[in-house]
């Protein structure tokens, strides 16, 4: 394998392009910088807080080329026509160079239509769009030939020719036979045009007028297709955006990931309307969407005035290398706040929620389960996959009643037969870390015990709390002989990891890392399992010291009590005759224990 930290030394500066490579030499992750040297030793040197996605990539680069640009615009361009090419397994990658419909009406035309096309040219013709998966083209293409007279023809228009059924039916001017001029047209034509800008009151009065005209005929049928269209037409005006100018059209990219599973969701604004929105999923190495953007708008050139988008490292190069797609400049922004913050979160949302919901049921338990313990080896470079994972917590008050848990997963999911429970025995006062060290010293010290759980070996061992409590667990390994296991803890206040092999340098898990996730449950489920046993004990004592206080209710009898009912108040709700039944007991001194249990409740 390469040197990699020798191999850096000649990176120069530059702005550039960089390929990984596996052992095979195929290339499996493409990316840009602006300083090829600084990006390329962010991979190779301290690599603790690298994502899940890198980390993984990591594992199979076995060298790295690069490529020097003149600029950043270039090295952007140069590495999206690469990942095209190659189609590297680790970028954010287009599916099937996927082309959304538009509508496209050339006004150099004597007669224009409105035609729709998955491709746009440098024509001069007018495009609208891109219509995606919330918005049915088909009922873009009826409001436009139910409200407005436009031929939605192929003929020839350059010589008369008998009009077709749609003059009859008032649906077409019937250029075909010029019974309309040009001009005429192109006025028809250009309310078309306003209508796709976002001006849709023409319409609605359109609508509203031919819907009220056969109802008074008692055309009913036909009145209720023109209320339907009224319907269609009211779902997109209510997509109007708030706050934005109807000549506004914005393009909206959102990223999110779970380091498993990773969405990037766009919506689509033109005329001040959220006109489109979809989610595709991606196996990402990296959360820089410049690549990703200029792939789409390779496959569709932009419509848009601006790229809305948090996730993006260099917005002015990715600017550049957009507006060389289109006749007009694109900006590129990461709104703060206002409408287009809201549009922004929007857009996160829906990208959370599709990534969610990737896949069935099945993969999903999957991701959360087994992807979850397959990332947190990768991110924290465990020797072994932790398979089984046991968490231990301690609980008391004020250094009473102390006990300590044991909680048990294994394959990522709970394994609640081999929880365990532990009364702390040789600590006294108020001392955590003393107690976690007697807990874990007993615990692997019954290794080879008949109890399958103690029997069974962990693969890792996760401590509730900070360095403290992992410096005297680890105490407790050195002890027992047990430091073959591996060992961390979580920290609960920032959710840091602390490794047994490195305590000094915590590792920060993104949040939203089902890794992390599946640390946060196991150790949930190990203080919520710590303070039931507490509570239960705590509550134990002092209804033993409750009828410890009642004359004739000694140490044996009070256990018994408890033994036999549970509580102090179960037994409150027995009769006499019931716990007369009990060894020691007669109806009389029932009476008096339920009496005096009567008094003290006062």
């Amino acid at each position: 394998m390469v040197d990699f930290k020798e191999k850096l030394k000649d990176v120069p500066m530059n702005p550039g392009v960089y390929l990984m490579l596996d052992k095979d030499g195929e290339i499996i992750y493409v990316g840009k910088a602006k300083h090829l040297k600084n990006r390329l030793r962010s991979y190779f040197i301290n690599l603790a807080n690298r994502t899940a996605k890198v980390a993984a990539m990591l594992e199979h680069v076995d060298d790295f080329r690069y490529i020097i640009c003149a600029s950043e615009v270039d090295a952007l361009m140069t590495e999206n026509n690469l990942i095209k090419k190659h189609k590297p397994r680790y970028n954010i990658l287009l599916k099937d160079d996927k082309a959304y419909p538009f509508l496209r009406i050339d006004m150099k035309q004597p007669y224009p239509t409105v035609d729709l096309v998955r491709k746009l040219k440098n024509d001069g013709a007018k495009y609208f769009g891109p219509y995606m998966q919330s918005v049915n083209i088909k009922d873009i293409f009826e409001l436009i030939h139910t409200a407005f007279k436009v031929r939605d023809c192929k003929r020839d228009m350059s010589k008369p020719s008998r009009p077709c059924l749609n003059k009859h039916l008032g649906r077409c001017l019937a250029p075909c036979n010029r019974e309309v001029t040009e001009e005429e047209y192109k006025e028809e034509i250009q309310k078309v045009i306003e209508f796709l800008k976002g001006n849709d009151r023409e319409v609605e009065r359109i609508l509203k007028e031919r819907m009220q005209y056969f109802a008074e005929q008692e055309n009913f049928e036909v009145a209720l297709n023109y209320r339907n269209k009224l319907a269609v037409l009211d779902k997109l005006v209510r997509k109007q955006v708030s706050s934005l100018p109807k000549d506004f059209n914005l393009d909206i990219f959102a990223f999110e990931t779970n380091g498993v599973v990773s969405t990037v969701n766009m919506l689509v604004v033109r005329g001040g309307k959220l006109v489109g929105g979809e989610n595709f999923t991606a196996d990402a190495a990296d959360e820089d969407l410049s690549s990703y953007i200029l792939q789409y708008y390779v496959n569709n050139p932009p419509l848009c005035d601006e790229v809305v988008t948090d996730n993006v490292e260099d917005m002015l190069s990715l600017e550049s290398a957009i507006s060389k797609l289109c006749p007009h400049t694109v900006r590129v922004v990461e709104p703060k706040q206002g409408v287009r913050r809201q549009l922004l979160d929007l857009a996160h949302s829906n990208a959370f929620d599709a990534m969610t919901k990737h896949g069935s049921k099945d993969e999903r338990h999957e991701v959360r389960t087994m992807g979850a313990v397959r990332q947190l080896a990768e991110i924290l470079h465990l020797k072994t996959l932790p398979l089984r994972m046991e968490c231990y917590d301690i609980s008391h008050i004020s250094g009473t009643d102390k006990v300590a848990s044991m909680v048990v997963f294994e394959n990522g999911e709970p394994k609640k037969a081999h929880y365990r429970k532990f009364k702390i025995k040789t600590v006294e006062g108020n001392n955590d870390f003393a107690s976690m060290k007697e807990v874990l010293t007993r615990r692997l010290l019954r290794l080879n015990d008949e109890d399958e759980s103690f029997s069974s070996i962990p693969d890792l061992l996760v401590i509730d709390g900070g360095k403290g409590q992992l410096r005297y667990a680890k105490e407790a390994q050195r002890e027992t002989g047990r430091e073959d296991i591996e060992i961390i803890s979580l920290a609960e206040r920032y959710e840091e990891v602390y490794l047994g092999s490195d305590p000094e340098k915590p590792v920060i898990i993104p949040h939203d890392n089902v890794s992390l996730q599946l640390l946060q449950r196991i150790r949930d489920e190990a203080h919520r399992f710590a303070i039931t046993f507490h509570r239960n004990l705590r509550s134990k004592h002092l209804s033993e010291s409750v009828l410890k206080e009642i004359d004739g209710i000694g140490p044996k009898k009070s256990a018994l009590l408890l033994k036999t009912f549970g509580s102090v108040e179960e037994i409150k709700h027995k009769t006499p005759e019931e716990i007369a039944r009990l060894d020691g007991f007669s109806v009389e001194s029932a009476e008096r224990l339920l009496d005096a249990l009567k008094e003290k409740s006062k």
